[in-house]
């Protein structure tokens, strides 16, 4: 069965970057304007660096961590288990090797790359 916020996520990829749209995805759980979301995850297009770093629906979701945890666990410590969590399904964390840019064989697909983060992010909380 398909997660609505999920799929949700992957229609918010269509106008805005990875990390976008998973923190859109939250939103009103957040309480946070379109306009902020957009804003704090606009450095994260295309992974963190261009590609040179980690993807940007994982940094997203990361940062909607922050906002959304309300446990005594550590938010990085929430992050880390996600970042476990999308590794396992994704195969990779960093969006270069993960869209295949060096072996030219794609590991996960930017729009599920946006559903194993919002997964890994609900799992958390």
């Amino acid at each position: 069965m398909a997660n609505v916020r999920a799929e949700k996520a992957v229609e918010y990829k269509k106008t805005c970057n990875c990390a976008q749209a998973v923190l859109l995805a939250f939103k009103d759980e957040m309480g946070k304007s379109e306009e902020e979301l957009l804003a704090l995850g606009s450095g994260f297009g295309s992974g963190m660096g261009g590609m040179e770093a980690t993807c940007g629906a994982l940094c997203g979701a990361a940062m909607a961590a922050g906002f959304l945890n309300q446990s005594d666990t550590l938010t990085k410590m929430m992050t880390k288990a996600m970042l476990q969590e999308f590794k396992e399904k994704a195969g990779a964390t960093i969006c270069g090797d993960l869209k295949g840019i060096k072996t030219k064989k794609m590991l996960c697909s930017c729009d599920d790359c946006v559903r194993h983060a919002v997964v890994a992010l609900e799992n958390q909380l």
